[in-house]
């Protein structure tokens, strides 16, 4: 990379101009401000206290000194202040071109060159259907997937299903209260819409319960703890983790309906997994688990006989991990799932578990509880947490049926494309055929990256007008650049051979080569961070970018035949990233729009 020459020559500059040894790392290198001349500019602030001289002086004996060390790749050099604007020659930026930016694999790291990792996502309950919260989890968690084995590791994409526990009860009791044998298929639903409506009905049957039994002269804990439909669904878990053959069975056939809808809402995502883990089959492991901890003096029993563990030392709490009538909960499957995925994938570095920021406790406590009881491995175990997705009316509530549904957010994603793009007036010659296909892949690309384009880590509010826009900050506008350049390569035909010379380039075709330049130091900082919005931004800005080059300057009518084959190589190196980013992304790039 140019900037380690530039700031190793820098080094070696400040050591034999000024006798200081400064580390290559204090040497600070970032982009060129737009209004400057030059692409990269060195900080040589840090020699100004220890030289004792001007930052203006320091900067042109560094420039001086870089000019005749790095003569190869420097034109010229410019000092504003203490910053040392550099600009490159051309034939750098053609070298790069041709030998790099133009290669398939440009920006990816060679295939399985670092440690495997585990990546889980999506992880839902078997009580109701996905909703809009889950399609960020199942977009990010598959990005991050992506583009770590982008940048060269291993991955193993996984889920674990929480398909048992007193949530899955309270649609069963439902369901059997006051269902009537009804199935998705005479319903004619979804099997996940079937049994979510079940658990909404749940809810609304215990609250009335609740106010009945306050009105009655109860405390609310009271009238919480003893409301009848609460009370049959506690049992139909003990029944159920005692197996008992008639409570196993109904929660076999209400699970079938659940997977079913599944299936179906994953493929329109477009997210798959390489494992699936079933909470009832890790369930037993972590009770297992549990029980040789507390024999082994790492946790303790109460006097309701409910199991503890005490981290206080490490400031957390106590945490229960066995009720009292010895059923268990969130964090012993967790602890059964941890150690059974790392028996798995024993080479594995490290494990993913992209879950909701309201979780951050709770896997501080499971990192901790790993390494209480001997597994050091915990230390490479990362809780990938993100903000919740609100909506313009408040936040999502399953309970109350509140939620933005999955399903109908993507078939409404895809029905406004297609309203859009026909207004537009760019469909008149595709088939119906082709038209669905390409409303699928703007709906899906406008809810995606509008989805990942935000910082994991900040909570975001949706708006399905503002993703869809073809002119904004959004996933349809980097697709009909895409289908642009399309075309231009299309008329152009398939030259991309290097030019004979160098020869000067223009502030828009430097630019976009720096923007090209680029993109495999994105790729490494957002696997680095498990962060998909810096490569979604980055794509946003490199399609900006093309677009001013292609205002500014023609490609098929350039003023001569070189600087048409390299800006047609340009605009290939460009369209090569858009897809190969994207991809990362989950979002497929049509090539006519």
């Amino acid at each position: 990379m140019i900037e380690s020459l530039i700031q190793n020559t820098a080094a070696t500059g400040a050591k034999k101009c000024f006798d200081l040894d400064i580390s290559v790392e204090d040497f600070q290198i970032q982009d060129t401000r737009k209004e400057f001349d030059g692409e990269f500019t060195l900080v040589v602030f840090p020699l100004v206290k220890l030289a004792r001289k001007s930052p203006i002086e320091i900067g042109q004996i560094m420039g001086d000194f870089l000019m005749n060390n790095l003569s190869e790749y420097l034109e010229s050099y410019h000092v504003v202040q203490g910053f040392l604007n550099l600009k490159l020659k051309p034939s750098f930026w053609h070298n790069h071109l041709y030998n790099h930016a133009l290669k398939p694999n440009f920006g990816t790291a060679p295939k399985a060159s670092k440690g495997q990792v585990v990546v889980e996502y999506s992880s839902p309950n078997t009580n109701k259907p996905l909703h809009l919260g889950h399609l960020r989890n199942n977009f990010l968690g598959y990005s991050v997937a992506q583009i770590l084995e982008a940048h060269g590791h291993t991955i193993a994409k996984v889920q674990i299903i929480n398909d048992r526990g007193i949530h899955i009860c309270k649609s069963m009791v439902s369901w059997k209260l006051f269902g009537a044998g009804e199935t998705p298929e005479t319903a004619g639903v979804k099997g996940d819409h079937l049994v979510g409506r079940y658990y909404v009905k749940f809810d609304q049957v215990y609250k009335s319960q609740i106010a009945e039994a306050i009105a009655g002269g109860s405390t609310q804990a009271e009238a919480e703890a003893d409301a009848p439909i609460m009370v049959e669904a506690r049992e139909t878990l003990r029944l159920w983790e005692e197996g008992d053959r008639e409570t196993y069975a109904l929660w076999q056939r209400m699970n079938g309906w659940v997977y079913s809808g599944f299936s179906s809402t994953y493929q329109r995502m477009g997210v798959d997994f390489e494992k699936l883990y079933y909470e009832s089959d890790t369930w037993l492991l972590g009770k297992d688990i549990v029980l040789k901890g507390l024999s082994d003096g790492h946790f303790y029993r109460k006097e309701d006989q409910s199991v503890w563990v005490d981290l206080t030392d490490l400031g957390l709490d106590e945490k229960l991990l066995l009720r009292k009538d010895g059923t268990t909960v969130y964090m012993t499957q967790d602890l059964g799932t941890a150690v059974l995925r790392f028996q798995d994938y024993p080479d594995m570095i490290g494990q993913v578990y992209t879950v909701g920021n309201e979780q951050e406790y709770h896997f501080k406590v499971l990192f901790a509880i790993l390494k209480k009881l001997g597994h050091e491995w915990a230390d490479n175990c990362m809780h990938l947490s993100y903000g919740m997705v609100e909506l313009p009316d408040g936040k999502m509530k399953s309970r109350e049926g509140t939620v933005v549904d999955a399903d109908d957010l993507m078939e409404q994603m895809a029905q406004s494309a297609g309203a859009i793009t026909a207004e537009l007036g760019k469909v008149e010659s595709l088939s119906d055929a082709d038209r669905k296909i390409l409303f699928e892949q703007i709906g899906m690309a406008a809810l995606k990256y509008f989805l990942l384009k935000v910082d994991p880590k900040k909570s975001m509010l949706f708006n399905p007008e503002e993703s869809i826009d073809f002119n904004g900050h959004t996933g349809p506008f980097i697709q009909y650049t895409y289908a642009r350049i399309s075309s231009i390569l299309r008329q152009y035909g398939n030259s991309f051979e290097p030019i004979a010379a160098a020869f000067e380039l223009n502030a828009w075709e430097r630019n976009l080569q720096q923007k090209l330049y680029g993109y495999p130091a994105t790729i490494a900082l957002a696997a680095s961070n498990y962060n998909p919005a810096l490569l979604a931004n980055y794509l946003f800005d490199l399609t900006k970018d093309f677009n001013s080059f292609y205002h500014h300057c023609s490609i098929l009518q350039a003023e001569n035949e070189a600087s048409t084959r390299y800006r047609a190589s340009l605009a290939k190196a460009v369209s090569q990233i858009l897809s190969g980013g994207m991809a990362l992304l989950g979002i497929q790039l049509p090539e006519r729009m």
